[in-house]
């Protein structure tokens, strides 16, 4: 079933999956932040009892939304968003939460800040001041949500756990939680020549201590009244192909020097502001993603 209407001057639709943990207001055409702002798709997941309940919810904003409950983006997959919600709310293990999936429009440009070999680029500035002034502007002037930094999270994996992470250091005023998954820490150091010659087994081209990733996110970082809490991972598969052997290897050296370079330079805690996933048998994919996110979300929102 499908219903029209219309919110904050934005055209959407109602519609209900049967999911037991919610439904979906899917805006096809949302446009907001100025005539400039091309239009994009943005799914916003709410709990069941949304409509009658008088609650104020945590928001949880997640890039590549096109995957998070449908089959979508270039491999065509999910992470099956709205099946771990039912089975972590029916086990009373977190609180409820609304999920603002905001699908791309050029994935590549809007979600990197430096050169990367053979794509666009140069995008995540804008970007990020689109979804911390413009997306959850409207989502906090229009749902019952707890707007402040810390309930407020951004999750994203790969590029999108890229796109996350600067996001949060840019914003802290608005965003004090974030979850990156595999995330592209690597772009601006190891992606500015063709991928195919590098031979990198763990080495590094540059140093992510002074790259324009933690330059520009360092005022944040370490101020401790500012300091977002962060969940990073990877997993350690090398077979499979070059998103396992180059990406996900990318993923895991980076991900690695920023855990230590957090907790060395920016006073940050294991277990406290700092939670660091290997996944064993974690791939760069969907799956992997999906698989890790209910430990996600406990760390975030248990009660």
């Amino acid at each position: 079933m499908a219903e029209q209407f219309t919110k904050g001057g934005q055209d959407a639709w109602y519609h209900d999956r049967g999911h037991w943990a919610g439904y979906f207001h899917t805006y096809d055409n949302f446009k907001v932040g100025g005539p400039n702002k091309q239009p994009r798709r943005i799914h916003i997941f709410l709990p069941r009892n949304y409509e009658y309940s008088h609650e104020h919810y945590p928001v949880i904003y997640m890039n590549d939304g096109d995957t998070a409950f449908f089959p979508g983006g270039a491999y065509h997959k999910t992470w099956n968003v709205s099946g771990i919600l039912t089975r972590l709310y029916l086990g009373n293990q977190i609180r409820k939460v609304i999920v603002v999936a905001i699908c791309p429009i050029n994935r590549d440009y809007e979600y990197t800040h430096a050169p990367v070999w053979g794509s666009e680029w140069g995008g995540l500035e804008h970007y990020s001041n689109y979804v911390a002034e413009s997306v959850k502007g409207f989502v906090d002037s229009n749902y019952r949500t707890l707007p402040d930094p810390y309930n407020s999270m951004l999750l994203g994996s790969s590029h999108g756990g890229l796109a996350a992470f600067y996001t949060a250091t840019r914003y802290p005023e608005k965003f004090r939680c974030v979850a990156a998954l595999s995330p592209s820490f690597w772009v601006g150091l190891d992606s500015t020549i063709d991928f195919s010659l590098l031979e990198l087994s763990g080495g590094f081209l540059g140093s992510l201590e002074y790259s324009a990733l933690l330059l520009e996110g360092s005022n944040t970082l370490k101020d401790i009244s500012l300091q977002p809490k962060i969940y990073l991972d990877w997993g350690l598969i090398r077979e499979g192909g070059f998103h396992n052997s180059f990406i996900e290897e990318r993923a895991t050296a980076r991900g690695r020097e920023m855990r230590d370079l957090l907790l060395r330079d920016f006073g940050y805690r294991y277990n406290e502001n700092l939670f660091i996933v290997e996944d064993g048998i974690g791939q760069h994919s969907e799956e992997s993603w999906s698989g890790r996110l209910e430990n996600v979300l406990k760390i975030f929102f248990s009660w």
